[in-house]
C-alpha cells in the first residue's frame, strides 16, 4: 500500500478511506484499465468489421495494444494477487469474458468457417498472446515493439486461418 500511496501522491490513510482494502484497490485498478482497453478494442473491432482495417491490420493493432500495456510489475502483482484471492480472480475472469467476445469476433472475420471448439481454441491462443506480449520485457526481446506487433499479427492470422 505504501508504494501505491507514493505513486498516487497520497497517504496510505487516504487510500484506506477511499477503499475497503487491498482487494478493492486492485479491483479498481483492474476495472479502470480494462474499461479503457475494452473501448479501444471495440473501436478496432468496429474498424475491422466495417473494413476500414483489414483483418491483418486488426490483429497487428491487437498485438500493438498488448505490447503497450504499461506497468508490467504492477500487472504481475495483480496476477499474483488473483492467484491468492478469489475476488480478484473473479474480477479478472469477468473481464476476460468480455475480451473473449471481441477476440471471437475477430477470429470469425479471419475464418468464418470455424466450428465452436475451434473458436474457443482461437480465443485461448489470442488471449495467451495478449497476456504474453504484455509481459515480454523480462525476456529481453531482440525485436522492436513495431516489428513484434507486425509479425505477431500475421502469425495470429495465419494460425486462425489454418484451422
Amino acid at each position: 500500500m505504501s508504494e501505491l500511496a507514493v505513486a498516487a501522491g497520497v497517504s496510505v490513510g487516504q487510500i484506506y478511506r477511499l477503499f475497503t482494502g487491498k482487494n478493492a484497490v486492485i479491483q479498481a485498478i483492474v476495472m479502470e484499465d480494462a474499461a479503457a482497453k475494452m473501448g479501444e478494442l471495440q473501436t478496432m473491432n468496429d474498424s475491422v468489421k466495417s473494413e476500414r482495417f483489414s483483418i491483418e491490420e486488426g490483429f497487428v493493432e491487437l498485438a500493438r495494444r498488448a505490447l503497450s500495456k504499461g506497468d508490467e510489475a504492477l500487472s504481475f502483482e495483480i496476477m499474483a494477487e488473483a492467484h491468492r484471492n478469489a475476488d480478484v480472480a473473479d474480477t479478472i475472469a469477468d473481464l476476460c469474458r468480455d475480451f473473449r467476445r471481441m477476440i471471437r469476433e475477430l477470429a470469425c472475420v479471419a475464418n468464418p468457417d470455424l466450428q465452436e471448439n475451434e473458436l474457443e481454441g482461437a480465443e485461448e491462443l489470442i488471449l495467451a498472446f495478449m497476456f504474453g506480449l504484455g509481459h515480454r520485457t523480462l525476456s529481453r526481446p531482440r525485436l522492436s515493439e513495431d516489428e513484434t506487433a507486425r509479425l505477431t499479427g500475421r502469425m495470429i492470422l495465419a494460425a486462425v486461418r489454418a484451422l
